[in-house]
């Protein structure tokens, strides 16, 4: 299963990209807007996890660019973020985020299952 991580803070993008790998993901890390989206479409990952603040072009732009886009619309998107507004997280929804994931509140392990119960291989 390959896996995108949109992350621009390197101390979590390394912890989640280390625990993918564990588990058997191809991992692509990106760490910023433009480069998570450009690596979207040239890569198609199984799974894009999706950070909201982010240098270059946020997270809600990537997301709106992925959806609007024929060849990475049916990819499935994680928001993975520590906006955690009752209104952020409608408007993630709204976007077509398939699940919405406040980081204080997971663990990787958690984050996994997550993944795997989105993506059957």
């Amino acid at each position: 299963m390959k896996v995108l991580l949109i992350e621009d803070d390197d101390f979590i993008a390394r912890m989640y990209a280390k625990k993918f790998t564990l588990e058997k993901f191809v991992t692509m890390v990106a760490n910023d807007g433009e480069a998570g989206l450009m690596l979207a479409k040239k890569e198609l990952p199984n799974i894009i996890l999706l950070d909201i603040m982010l240098p270059k072009m946020n997270g809600w732009e990537v997301l709106e660019q992925l959806k609007r886009d024929p060849s990475t619309q049916a990819i499935p998107v994680i928001l993975l973020t520590n906006i955690g507004a009752p209104e952020d997280i409608q408007k993630g929804f709204d976007l077509g985020a398939v699940d919405y994931l406040i980081k204080a509140h997971f663990i990787p392990d958690e984050v996994v299952k997550k993944i795997n119960s989105i993506v059957t291989p």
